[in-house]
């Protein structure tokens, strides 16, 4: 009886451990927390879309890459949108400009017809927040969590998101 109670606070550490989740930016951890201003000014953290599969996408209107890669995000909005599955209801991104004009920044969004509600961004440039939080130093390039807020992916591009997302989302 000693011996098991001696072990006792041992075992309610290590289970406590496995049950806290590690934020981070490797996959299996949870998202760090993003919270930046809309285009009109609105307040919108990462944590208010839980329930969701979000990609976490970071993007720039000067950034010719990123926005050759606009179509397909669009395309992976559109048709996800409104899907459940084991990872989250429905899909949402969540666009983290690294512009600094936000002029150029409301322009991108109208010209490539990007048509979720979840744009942010501090116009800080590669200086940014968000990106200086998430180690991006090169654009575009995007995290896909899951509704709890776990990296269950990196860098997914074109049919790669879309085939990551038929897997989680019917």
């Amino acid at each position: 009886m000693k011996k098991i109670l001696s072990v006792l606070p041992l075992l309610l550490f290590v289970v406590s451990l496995e049950a806290q989740t590690i934020t981070g930016l490797e996959i299996g951890q949870k998202a760090p927390e993003l919270s930046f201003n809309s285009p009109e000014g609105k307040e919108i953290k990462l944590s208010s879309l839980k329930g969701k599969v979000v990609l976490i996408d970071f993007w720039a209107s000067w950034c010719g890459p990123c926005r050759h890669e606009n179509p397909a995000v669009v395309a992976a909005y559109n048709e996800f949108k409104n899907k459940a599955g084991k990872a989250g209801k429905g899909f949402e991104v969540y666009s983290v400009s690294l512009d600094k004009s936000k002029d150029a920044w409301i322009k991108a969004i109208e010209t490539d017809k990007l048509s979720w509600a979840s744009h942010v961004s501090d116009l800080g440039g590669w200086k940014s927040n968000g990106a200086q939080l998430y180690s991006v130093n090169s654009i575009p390039a995007n995290f896909l969590i899951d509704s709890k807020g776990i990296i269950i992916a990196k860098n997914l591009r074109g049919e790669q998101l879309i085939l990551t997302l038929k897997g989680i989302l019917k």
